[in-house]
């Protein structure tokens, strides 16, 4: 086989300075690159004494779907301590990829139209896609514009809002009440919040940025992962019982993917009752971020979008961002460029994804370097 029709494609990558490879080993230094937002991931030794006497009996495999396979009791157990968290009924996922396109995929054979934010994540795209949705987007955070694309909507289709809480990239967060007010503004309306990167880091126990503005009960479709600052993996759709009913016969990602390990179940479990009493380390996280934000927005000079534990550097220029990247390996400092088709032309950057296990003196030393590096 001849695969020249790859390697040019992979060329021209390369020439665009946009060609990834998979890093390789463990970066020593301060790591700027994990969404182990909280630390935990870097305190496992410390829980798993308990995880052992708890869940001794927890397996590390499921062998097949969840509609297939019986032996689903911490899976069970992690969705009903769910149910009593949120209020809801929950469902568990095997990742947030899998939730958002089995969702979206679903609930368009339901006949919803989606009404979405220009920069949700690709997993909603995808299930768009997957789906054969009809969808109409709005301009990033804009209440208005998103109340303008609802009107297009006739009064007999059922239109969902789509947007994230905190937006992986920019860092910056949705604006939940406004959008909640144009939801209520249609009939029959719902709205559909991805919060991946803000569980387990804003709201009470780390429930989220809807909990933590007291909007859950007006959040219709809630989609939780558990990769990030639970130091997991998996993710949930917490909503109505006839909406989780619903994923369990038209999802097709639950459906044909062999389930969660019951052992990774009983970790989550574990991993969020921890989260639940991390008041300090969510408010440290907060102030560490602050730190940094401030001195980000002196070197590039521009205002930072970000209000969250998530920091852009924008470099505007892939070459510049992978320069920078390099440059603070060098140093001993993890933060990855980022580029297209992770996001669009000219929003080439740098992106610090800061937990709470930093310090001070961790931000200092950060700061300290990339001033070198810029002067």
């Amino acid at each position: 086989m001849n695969y020249d029709f790859l390697n040019q494609r992979l060329k021209t990558l390369a020439e665009e300075s946009r060609f990834r490879t998979i890093p390789q080993g463990n970066m020593k230094g301060i790591d700027l690159c994990s969404n182990d937002y909280m630390g935990l991931a870097s305190r496992f030794g410390e829980f798993m004494p308990e995880f052992t006497e708890r869940f001794a009996d927890a397996q590390m495999t499921s062998s097949a779907s969840r509609l297939l396979s019986g032996n689903q009791k911490y899976h069970r157990q992690l969705e009903h301590h769910l149910d009593s968290v949120y209020g809801k009924s929950n469902i568990l996922f095997n990742s947030g990829y899998h939730a958002n396109v089995g969702t979206i995929q679903a609930m368009a054979a339901a006949g919803a139209v989606f009404v979405c934010d220009k920069l949700v994540h690709a997993s909603v795209i995808d299930g768009l896609r997957c789906g054969n949705a009809r969808f109409l987007r709005f301009r990033h955070n804009d209440s208005e514009d998103a109340a303008r694309q609802l009107k297009k909507i006739d009064n007999g289709e059922i239109p969902v809002i789509v947007t994230e809480s905190i937006f992986s990239m920019d860092g910056d967060e949705a604006p939940l009440e406004e959008l909640v007010e144009v939801k209520k503004s249609h009939p029959q309306c719902m709205l559909y919040l991805d919060e991946a990167h803000a569980i387990g880091v804003r709201g009470p126990e780390g429930a989220g940025l809807a909990a933590e503005k007291d909007l859950i009960h007006e959040v219709d479709i809630l989609i939780g992962t558990f990769g990030k600052a639970v130091a997991s993996s998996g993710a949930f759709v917490c909503s109505d019982k006839s909406v989780t009913d619903w994923l369990v016969n038209n999802a097709r990602s639950l459906i044909f993917s062999t389930a969660l390990p019951p052992a990774n179940a009983a970790w989550t479990l574990l991993m969020i009752e921890k989260l639940a009493s991390m008041d300090a380390e969510r408010e440290n996280l907060k102030r560490l971020s602050e730190r940094l934000r401030s001195v980000v927005s002196e070197l590039s000079g521009e205002e930072n979008p970000s209000t969250t534990q998530i920091i852009p550097l924008i470099t505007h220029d892939s070459e510049k961002a992978i320069k920078i990247s390099s440059e603070l390996r060098n140093r001993g400092i993890c933060a990855l460029p980022i580029r297209r088709p992770t996001v669009p032309p000219g929003g080439e950057r740098i992106r610090f994804s800061l937990n709470a296990s930093l310090t001070p003196d961790d931000i200092d030393k950060v700061s300290n370097e990339l001033r070198k590096i810029f002067n």
